[in-house]
């Protein structure tokens, strides 16, 4: 097999893990429904660690799938971007960035800066795997949906949503190649312009001199020097909320976002669990949980047998 149908098979396999849960860790169930609304309060804490659980165990099920015997191992780098790759007889080397998500959060809160540059090959696929408890605020954590996109097309996505020059701007990194690979640079930023409304219209003229096709993104360095010249004229400010998943309108993730939200989850849909957890309203939380999922007052001297 060559990088593309090591990341095919890959892709298929890991699409395959939804609804399988995990024995990593188990939340007990709440023995109330004041101590199951508090547990609904903090359970999200509970959403990096268990990610970082389930993207080592989803390497682990990668190695038990007998398709890659005999042509090499899926390894986990931490550090190290992608966070798994396919070490075998295939080059370029095929790898998989995996990001969890609990979608009861606000979110996709996942960012994902790296350069178009970096995927020159298209051989690092996005993988996402949304999960919650299985019994939603307790129990062990369950795979509800995955999606797997191409890298390239991610950062290609990223970088036509959010650059409109003058107003945005997307910078590439410097070139880096030559320094130890701990310092090298391979993510991109986005710039907010931050100039008068004399700025503005001189920093337009400036991008209309760059004819037809000017504020297209280009991620080569011809490109890239002219918008460094238009940083440099002109006041921007680094935009911290830059290429966070949730924002970059790739079609493949938009349509697993609204497929998850959209899922139905111990009688209501995710958005709707989401909404009523959200929403303060304790009475109402008090009575879904005691309805959906049985959480109902137990005799406390019989816990304590």
């Amino acid at each position: 097999m060559n990088t593309q149908d090591i990341l095919r098979v890959g892709k298929s396999h890991l699409s395959g893990l939804s609804g399988h849960v995990f024995d990593l860790l188990t939340v007990s169930k709440p023995i109330s429904p004041d101590a199951a609304i508090n547990l609904s309060k903090v359970v999200s804490k509970l959403s990096p660690l268990l990610g970082n659980l389930i993207e080592f165990n989803t390497v682990e099920y990668l190695n038990d799938q007998k398709d890659f015997r005999g042509l090499g191992e899926w390894y986990r780098q931490d550090p190290g971007f992608p966070d798994t790759v396919f070490r075998g007889c295939v080059f370029p080397t095929p790898g998989f960035e995996i990001k969890a998500w609990f979608p009861l959060a606000t979110e996709i809160t996942a960012r994902f800066k790296d350069s178009q540059n970096h995927f020159q090959y298209d051989e690092t696929y996005i993988c996402m795997i949304a999960w919650l408890p299985e019994h939603l605020i307790y129990g062990k954590p369950k795979i509800i949906d995955v999606c797997v996109v191409s890298g390239q097309s991610v950062a290609k996505a990223r970088d036509d949503h959010y650059h409109n020059p003058p107003d945005y701007i997307v910078l590439e990194p410097e070139d880096t190649k030559n320094r130890t690979r701990n310092l090298q640079q391979t993510n991109t930023n986005g710039y907010k312009f931050q100039g008068s409304k004399d700025d503005l219209i001189q920093a337009m003229e400036v991008v209309n001199s760059w004819g037809e096709n000017g504020r297209k993104y280009w991620p080569v360095p011809e490109y890239q020097s002219m918008l460094r010249q238009l940083i440099s004229r002109f006041p921007y400010r680094l935009d911290t909320n830059f290429a966070k998943m949730d924002r970059i309108a790739h079609p493949g993730i938009e349509n697993f976002k609204a497929k998850v939200l959209n899922s139905i989850q111990h009688g209501l849909a995710i958005q709707q669990w989401a909404r009523l957890l959200g929403s303060g309203q304790e009475v109402m939380i008090r009575e879904a949980l005691s309805e959906k999922l049985q959480i109902i007052e137990e005799d406390t001297n019989k816990l304590l047998r």
